[in-house]
């Protein structure tokens, strides 16, 4: 429980910092968002009082201090595009992008493992080569393209599967139960995809590492089964850097959201984001990328007590 702290509290700065860049930098960025409220015929006065009203007349380091108080009472500020707070927006599409993106994470991984072990085991052969020549297809082909090219085949050619949404309910409530499997298959596998083919090799590198230890030809010496030799002791000492690596490929996969998310109109964070860039809703992109960081601790924190659960002497 200490090191998790320990842990905790080692990564809260890289929370402060992201979050410091990302209010400095969309000030910096041109536009006004209160030109974009009231629109090119509104006189400089109501100008003027609205951006009194949203304290952006204020300097900027006010501004800063004035968010970072609010964040630490809780309060995340009000959206200026939708009106409504931005934790309750938040709360409300985070369960979205979690399930897009442990559903990828699953995809990924029951892909891999057997691909992996299956590589690592035909080394050389053909098995290995029609793998590998298949994880380098899935590296080489973007979420940016792949994503069409599904809706095309699947949606629009064979009409499998739908198109865009989350269910076919569109006044539905924002929630876990408002998502339907058919409109979660499509993203899941774009967003999937890709880590699978990275995930392959790095299962396939892992497990040839150790299978190459003495302890499996021990192993083999004593007349075990390969299936034996390869799930009960070579996979489970491979797990560590897999385990890893999928802790970091987490958070490339919530920062691949953004784009699957605007491409198949996924009700998530992702999407909110992009919404909240461009009308310079401040608050709202401030609010959602602090949810994304302290989501990439909470997965960091718990990889590495995965990690010491895998390998009981890291534990020491």
């Amino acid at each position: 429980m200490s090191a998790i702290l320990k842990r905790l509290a080692l990564a809260l700065p890289v929370v402060w910092l992201v979050v410091s860049l990302v209010f400095l930098l969309i000030h910096l960025v041109p536009g006004d968002p209160v030109d974009l409220m009231l629109g090119e015929g509104a006189t400089p006065a109501n100008k003027a009082a609205l951006r009194h009203e949203l304290e952006y007349d204020r300097p900027l380091p006010v501004q800063y201090i004035h968010y970072w108080k609010g964040v630490l009472h809780g309060d995340l500020g009000r959206s200026i595009k939708y009106q409504l707070p931005v934790g309750k927006m938040i709360l409300e599409r985070y369960p979205y992008t979690l399930a897009l993106t442990l559903a990828s994470l699953a995809l990924a991984l029951l892909l891999s493992l057997p691909a992996g072990i299956l590589s690592a085991m035909h080394r050389g052969r053909w098995p290995d080569r029609l793998l590998g020549i298949t994880s380098l297809t899935g590296l080489s082909i973007p979420g940016l393209a792949l994503g069409p090219a599904l809706i095309v085949a699947f949606s629009i050619s064979l009409g499998w599967l739908p198109v865009s949404g989350a269910s076919n309910i569109p006044s539905a409530q924002f929630s876990l139960t408002a998502i339907e499997l058919p409109y979660l298959i499509l993203p899941a596998v774009t967003m999937g995809l890709s880590l699978a083919a990275i995930l392959t090799r790095m299962v396939r590198t892992s497990m040839l590492e150790e299978l190459n230890q003495d302890y499996i030809r021990t192993a083999r010496a004593k007349g075990l089964s390969e299936s034996a030799v390869i799930l009960r002791h070579a996979l489970p000492n491979a797990l560590v850097p897999i385990l890893t690596v999928v802790g970091l490929q987490f958070g490339a996969l919530l920062a691949g959201a953004i784009v699957t998310e605007t491409i198949f109109s996924w009700p998530g964070l992702g999407r909110l984001v992009v919404t909240a860039i461009s009308s310079r809703d401040y608050e709202l992109v401030q609010g959602c990328l602090l949810a994304i960081g302290l989501t990439y601790v909470v997965v960091n924190v718990l990889t590495d007590a995965a990690t010491k659960w895998a390998n009981p002497r890291m534990r020491v």
